[in-house]
């Protein structure tokens, strides 16, 4: 696939004697819509950190557009844009003054601020409160303006991390269009989400962590014609969900049913 938009080699952190992420190893080709997936803990937003320059791996390397990738370098951050979990805005500011900021902040130069800040509020539908600080935005506008700020700079790779929780479906369907028009345009998306009907709706390729260790690997016909083939009969040839997939890939789909509470039995 020639140079990986992003690769990980041995990826692996620690916090004291508990290592959250195991010597991982991946690769993502340029314009894929890449899909990272695992349950509660298995390490996905550790991954991220380390992937975006918040955290330093405690071993192993990453590589980013064909570069070594570490905390320190801004020009490759100038490259990326990230939607956090936690967002992490500037709530005593105008959407039109955070995007402003965040603009001058990655060196656009104020012509092509202003008219990217524009273009933005109009097509995520914010421009119509311009004076409402982003403090009393619902937390759908927040995830919204959180995006804008990620693409104002055109980032060659995008990092989402729970990008449509808690985000209605009219506002799901304006992110969607966005991503869906930035992997036609050449960017690459790397996405972590819980909803898995969203990630095999958009994403080509996934990869599945499972306690800090890849447990799965490839776009998702391979990864559905591997999971068939352990199937038996009529079972191995039904059209497989990416959750039954994710399932298999994290050892949970032979698990028997949790015990019932005992006031609800």
């Amino acid at each position: 696939m020639g140079t990986p938009a992003l690769a990980t080699y041995g990826l692996t952190r620690r916090f004291g004697d508990f290592t959250a992420v195991d010597d991982l190893s991946f690769s993502v080709a340029p314009g894929q819509f890449f899909g990272f997936l695992g349950p509660n803990g298995a390490g996905k937003s550790t991954t991220i950190k380390m992937l975006t320059g918040l955290l330093e791996p405690t071993a192993g390397r990453i590589e980013i557009l064909g570069q070594a990738f570490t905390a320190g370098s801004l020009d490759i951050k100038r490259q990326i844009g990230v939607v956090p979990e936690g967002m992490a805005l500037l709530g005593r500011l105008t959407a039109s003054e955070y995007l402003r900021f965040v603009g001058r902040m990655y060196g656009l130069d104020k012509e092509t601020t202003a008219r990217r800040t524009e273009e933005l509020l109009e097509f995520m539908s914010l421009a119509s409160e311009p004076k409402k600080l982003v403090t009393d935005f619902s937390h759908g506008m927040q995830k919204k303006l959180a995006l804008a700020a990620a693409v104002m700079h055109g980032p060659k790779v995008l990092f989402l991390d729970e990008p449509f929780e808690g985000v209605d479906a009219v506002a799901a369907g304006t992110l969607k269009t966005m991503l869906q028009g930035m992997i036609q345009h050449g960017a690459t998306i790397f996405l972590t989400s819980h909803v898995l009907e969203i990630v095999e709706r958009l994403c080509s390729h996934v990869a599945i962590i499972a306690k800090g260790r890849l447990v799965a690997n490839g776009s998702l016909e391979e990864l559905r014609a591997g999971v068939a083939s352990q199937l038996p009969g009529e079972a191995g040839e039904q059209r497989l969900t990416l959750e039954e997939i994710f399932l298999n890939a994290v050892g949970a789909d032979g698990q028997e049913s949790a015990a019932e509470l005992s006031w609800l039995a």
